[in-house]
C-alpha cells in the first residue's frame, strides 16, 4: 500500500473510533448511500458531522486525515480558507445568519466517512464546509478518485499589516489571467467564449456533469429550500449579479458546459502559452501528494494537445472574469465574479471518474432525483 493511502487509512480508523453512538449516526455511511455523491461549497449543511459537533481532539483528528489526503501547500490552503470565514464576517459587520446562529462559521465544516476504512471494498471520505469540497474514493491500494475538489476564497484578497495580501488561490487567478492575456489574433478570438463571464461555475455543484449543463442559480446550490427573507436576499442577489454583469441568454448559451471543449486547442498556443498552461495545471496539481500529482501530471501531459483553454469576461484584475481547462477527462473551472470580483470558486472535475466513477451514474442519469444529481 502506498505511503499516504496507508496513512490516509490509519487516520481514518483513528477518527471513526473517536465517535460516540450519536456521532456515528451522522458521520458513518454506506459507500453506496447516495448522499456520497452530494456535495455543496455554500455555507450550508454539507452532511455528516460538524466540527461544532465534535471534541478538540476530534478536530485534531479530521485535520490529520485531511492533511493525508493534501501536499503541506494543499493543506495550508486548506486552512487558510476555513479561517476566511472569520474574514468575511467582519466585512459583511457581523450581521449575516443563514438562519442558523451564526452565518459565517469557522466550525461549521463537515466530515463524512463512506464505507469501512481499510476493508477490500471501496471506501471514501468527504469534507466539506463554505468554499471548501474535497471528495476521496479508495479500493485496497489505490485512491480511485480525488474528484471533485473545490477551493473558494472569498475574499480572494484580503489585507495583511504591511504592504502584503493574503490570497489563497492567487497562483490559480495569476496564471489564468497570464496566459489569457498573452493570446493573440485567432487564438484570443476562439478562447474568448463571451464579453460576460457567468454569476458562477457553470457546472455548479451537479452530482455529474452533462451537455448543455447551464449555470445553476444560487438559491439551487444550498442543501434544502428556502422561504421567506432567506429565499428573497437569494433570489434578488441572483438578479442583482446578472444586472451588475448584463448577463442576458446569449451569454449563458455560449458559456453553457459542451461535451465538445469550447475555446483555443493547445496545440495552436507558442511554447511559452504552452508552459504557462502546464504551470497553470500544476497550480491545480499542487494541492495533492506528490506521488499522486506525478500520477495526475502524466495524465495531463499524454493529452496535452487535446486541452482547450476558454475564457469569458474582462481581463483586468477586479473585474468580472472566467476561465475553464477542459480535455478528454480533466475539467477545471473558475469562477471570479462575486464582491466586485473578489470571490474565487475553483473546482477540479473528471468527466468520467467524479466519485470514483460511481456504478449509480446511470442510474441517477436517466432517473428523477434531487436537482443535484
Amino acid at each position: 500500500m502506498s505511503n499516504f493511502v496507508k496513512t490516509m487509512t490509519i487516520r481514518a480508523l483513528a477518527l471513526v473510533k473517536s465517535f460516540s453512538k450519536s456521532q456515528k449516526r451522522l458521520a458513518l455511511k454506506s459507500y453506496s448511500d447516495q448522499d456520497r455523491t452530494v456535495w455543496f461549497y455554500t455555507p450550508t449543511n454539507h452532511g455528516g458531522l460538524s466540527f461544532a459537533d465534535m471534541s478538540s481532539t476530534q478536530h485534531r483528528l479530521v485535520l490529520s486525515l485531511v492533511s493525508s489526503g493534501l501536499s503541506t501547500s494543499g493543506f495550508n490552503t486548506v486552512a487558510a480558507i476555513m479561517g476566511l470565514d472569520n474574514i468575511l464576517d467582519n466585512l459583511e459587520d457581523f450581521k449575516v445568519n443563514f438562519k442558523r446562529e451564526r452565518g459565517r462559521d469557522p466550525l461549521l465544516y463537515y466530515i463524512s466517512i463512506f464505507g469501512d476504512p481499510g476493508s477490500e471494498k471501496e471506501w471514501g471520505w468527504r469534507l466539506g464546509g463554505h468554499h471548501i469540497s474535497l471528495h476521496y474514493s479508495i479500493k485496497g491500494l489505490k485512491v480511485l478518485s480525488f474528484t471533485p475538489s473545490f477551493f473558494g476564497a472569498d475574499p480572494a484578497d484580503s489585507p495583511l499589516l504591511g504592504p502584503h495580501l493574503h490570497r489563497p488561490l492567487a497562483s490559480l487567478e495569476d496564471l489564468g489571467r497570464e496566459l489569457f492575456t498573452s493570446l493573440s489574433g485567432t487564438n484570443l478570438q476562439s478562447a474568448l467564449i463571451s464579453a460576460i463571464p457567468p454569476v458562477d461555475l457553470t457546472t455548479g455543484n451537479r452530482s455529474f456533469v452533462t451537455d448543455g449543463d447551464k449555470p445553476m442559480d444560487l438559491i439551487d446550490l444550498w442543501r434544502g429550500e428556502f422561504e421567506g427573507d432567506m429565499k428573497k436576499l437569494l433570489l434578488d442577489l441572483q438578479k442583482n449579479a446578472e444586472k451588475l454583469l448584463s448577463l442576458d441568454e446569449s451569454h449563458i448559451e455560449a458559456i453553457k458546459f459542451s461535451l465538445e471543449p469550447k475555446g483555443v486547442q493547445s496545440i495552436y498556443l507558442k511554447d511559452n502559452q504552452k508552459e504557462i498552461l502546464e504551470a497553470l495545471l500544476n497550480a491545480y496539481l499542487d494541492r495533492l501528494p506528490d506521488n499522486m500529482a506525478d500520477q495526475q501530471l502524466k495524465n495531463i501531459r499524454d493529452d496535452f494537445d487535446n486541452l482547450f483553454f476558454c475564457w469569458a469576461g474582462k481581463k483586468e484584475k477586479h473585474q468580472p472574469h472566467y476561465y475553464r481547462i477542459q480535455g478528454r477527462r480533466i475539467f477545471v473551472e473558475y469562477d471570479n465574479t462575486q464582491r466586485g470580483a473578489n470571490h474565487i470558486h475553483t473546482v477540479w472535475r473528471d468527466l468520467e471518474n467524479d466519485f470514483g466513477g460511481d456504478v449509480l451514474k446511470s442510474h441517477y442519469s436517466t432517473s428523477l432525483h434531487h436537482k443535484h444529481y
